[in-house]
């Protein structure tokens, strides 16, 4: 895997609406910026690229899991591919093999790890979506992390991202009263 680099980014929330929270929010995400071996050519068999998604979710998982104050409680997962590549290029690296280590480091996670793949230039911002790792169904965990790079992907680039968090959103209420509509 040919990586130009990896950039962490950490966000901490202690107040929303105007109201201090009793305990910050800790979101974090990693977005590693990697050469797509397949830019700017049709490959039918994309193999390599399930390979990468594993390598990057070994790689950062881990670090992102040291980063938050409390165990990860969501996640979400998502590309950007520069000009020269195909949507399917990070999907190949998203989704058959990247989840095994992501759900290995956050210690479990039987929900699906929601995404979002997006052809782009450099500089374009990507929304990741976040849920809950072990129910899909719990809306106080969906939520999003904006994500970008700047100068990348370049045209021969995929911008992979995975973020974590250890709360759901600040003042959640909508999961709360769900049962009640």
């Amino acid at each position: 895997m040919d990586i130009r680099k990896i950039v962490y980014w950490h966000e901490e929330v202690h107040a929303e609406a105007g109201r201090a929270l009793a305990t910050p929010v800790h979101r974090v995400a990693a977005a590693a910026v990697i050469t797509n071996p397949c830019a700017g050519r049709y490959v039918e068999d994309l193999s390599e690229l399930f390979d990468l998604g594993e390598e990057l979710g070994g790689l950062v998982t881990p670090r992102l899991v040291s980063l938050l104050a409390g165990p990860p409680r969501s996640y979400g997962k998502g590309a950007i591919v520069g000009v020269l590549g195909e949507v399917e290029h990070g999907a190949a690296i998203l989704h058959p093999k990247l989840g095994k280590p992501v759900r290995a480091a956050v210690g479990g996670g039987a929900a699906i790890i929601s995404s979002n793949v997006k052809l782009a230039a450099a500089g374009a911002e990507l929304d990741v979506p976040l849920a809950n790792k072990d129910e899909i169904w719990s809306f106080d965990e969906l939520d999003t992390l904006t994500i970008g790079v700047p100068g990348a992907p370049r045209p021969n680039e995929i911008v992979v991202v995975i973020a974590l968090a250890d709360h759901g959103r600040p003042l959640a209420r909508v999961g709360q009263r769900r049962a009640a509509v």
